[in-house]
């Protein structure tokens, strides 16, 4: 199957700009609910790109790289919009082999099944144990052990191996549409990394650089960007 790699970005026409608020809404990285209101207005508006087809399921990864501009990877190309720009876009052939060294970025939420609660995020299973007012001291130590594990895990099963791993940055976010007390509102991890890995199984990889790594990919994640190291 073909995959199509695309670059997208919102219309600067006044038309575009009156809905920036709606379509393209600021967001501090501390604040979990408006990051996770933006995640949800990027969702909708990624999904003008593919729009036709109701029953349609979702056979595409997005990233979110600032000033309205997208990263794509997708099933079919995208469709014209007339909220972006019209779109730049080319077939996914990546000609890869075995030993071959690639610089990588992911935002990932990566994940983890935990015995008696079911999937948690493997940042914050760190920093549960952790005494609250030691926490922000030790949240990107932590995030980094736990990247490093979670990327090792996933390369076993995904045909690659990491080399090297480097949290730019973690936050967390609120499952968009959540209504209720904050102590229970439902969060999901955002993990920036950058590193280097070595191709082991190259169909294998290449099979899930199409469908995506970790979880919350509705939301911005699990797309890697790859290029020659």
């Amino acid at each position: 199957m073909t995959l199509w790699l695309s670059r997208m970005r919102i219309r600067r026409d006044p038309s575009a700009e009156a809905l920036a608020a709606l379509i393209d809404p600021e967001a501090d990285a501390s604040d979990c609910e408006a990051q996770g209101r933006r995640h949800d207005a990027h969702h909708r508006l990624v999904w003008t790109l593919f729009a036709g087809d109701r029953e349609a399921r979702r056979d595409f990864l997005w990233r979110d790289e600032g000033n309205g501009a997208f990263t794509i990877l997708s099933q079919k190309p995208p469709v014209e919009a007339p909220l972006f720009e019209p779109p730049e876009t080319r077939p996914f052939t990546p000609d890869l082999a075995p030993g071959d060294r690639l610089g990588f970025l992911l935002r990932a939420n990566a994940t983890k099944a935990k015995s008696g609660v079911g999937r948690v995020d493997v940042v914050m299973d760190r920093l549960h144990g952790i005494p609250k007012r030691d926490r922000p001291e030790r949240r990107m130590d932590l995030a980094q052990e736990a990247a490093v594990d979670w990327m090792e895990r996933l390369g076993q099963r995904k045909g690659f191996a990491p080399l090297r791993v480097s949290v730019q940055h973690y936050s967390t976010a609120t499952l968009p549409g959540y209504r209720g007390k904050r102590a229970g509102e439902p969060r999901y991890g955002l993990l920036d990394l950058e590193g280097v890995l070595t191709v082991k199984d190259t169909e294998t990889f290449i099979e899930a650089l199409g469908k995506g790594f970790g979880r919350a990919k509705a939301f911005g994640c699990g797309l890697m960007l790859l290029r020659r190291a």
